[in-house]
């Protein structure tokens, strides 16, 4: 099942996606109605008889009719685990990968939908991008013995960095992943959410690639996280509780600019895209004063 939030020219909405029809089917109520017992119908077996769960409201509607928002609600939080590629951090920044996964929050505001442009941040002149397969937790308390039974699905992100930003933390205080990661409207994620039970068992193992007016950048694979999605959810969980709805970054395979040198410039055409779940394609907007 696909599931997306939604916008037209009213309040954001939640749909069911049938992308071979290209139509979305608003759905009633925000996350946090279904998205639990959602979550546990999967996590059971049942993801046939899954859309009980869910209550259409509405006719379907064409999927080009709508804009495709980041599938997170507003009162839920970004988490973003980096450092997880163990490639990335040779490559892209000379490392060694750290003893145990490394976990910050991200700005809600720093997030876009599928198709929105990239706002170019003021502040940098190295603007990177980073596809990373995105995790939504759908259900809570998370088992420490079961981690992936809470989680919904999962959906394509762009952790977009300024990374100039990044470095520019005081010696000894170490990286300011603030400034470099929740720079407002720069972060895509999307399209929509696939749900877990579309995907085979365990923690994804799925190609992961992205383009650069058409040109490929990354390309990886998410079975080569050095911590898996069961992992990384745990991690989290044991220092700060998740929410329902609540979405998790997994980190970002090699080939970023921060290595390569070829950040991203004003009209290029990002397309970041997971087998099995989709592509969002954004365009990076105008350098401020330029």
């Amino acid at each position: 099942m696909k599931l997306a939030r939604c916008s037209d020219s009213g309040a954001p909405f939640w749909a069911v996606v049938n992308a071979e029809a290209r139509t979305v089917t608003p759905i009633v109520g925000s996350f946090a109605d279904w998205g639990p017992a959602l979550t546990r119908a999967i996590a059971a077996g049942q993801g046939g008889a899954a859309h009980s769960v869910l209550t259409p409201r509405g006719d379907a509607r064409p999927l080009d009719s709508v804009r495709l928002l980041p599938p997170i609600e507003p009162v839920n939080r970004v988490v973003v685990a980096g450092a997880n590629y163990a490639k990335h951090l040779a490559d892209d920044f000379g490392l060694k990968s750290p003893p145990q996964p490394i976990a910050f929050l991200k700005a809600y505001g720093a997030l876009i939908g599928a198709n929105d442009p990239i706002r170019y941040p003021p502040l940098t002149n190295e603007l990177d991008h980073e596809v990373e397969l995105v995790v939504i937790v759908g259900d809570v308390p998370v088992d420490p013995e079961d981690p992936l039974a809470s989680v919904l699905g999962y959906a394509v992100g762009n952790d977009v960095s300024a990374r100039d930003l990044q470095r520019s933390g005081p010696a000894g205080i170490g990286m300011d992943l603030f400034a470099a990661k929740s720079q407002d409207r720069s972060t895509g994620v999307g399209p929509w959410i696939v749900t877990r039970d579309e995907l085979p068992e365990g923690s994804p193992k799925l190609r992961l690639t992205l383009k650069v007016n058409g040109e490929t950048r990354q390309d990886g694979n998410t079975g080569e996280m050095t911590w898996n999605v069961a992992q990384l959810v745990k991690f989290v969980e044991e220092r700060s509780s998740f929410a329902p709805g609540d979405i998790l970054f997994t980190g970002s395979p090699a080939g970023v600019g921060q290595g390569t040198g070829r950040f991203l410039n004003p009209g290029d055409v990002v397309e970041a895209g997971i087998e099995g779940i989709g592509t969002i394609t954004n365009v990076v907007g105008p350098k401020p004063g330029v």
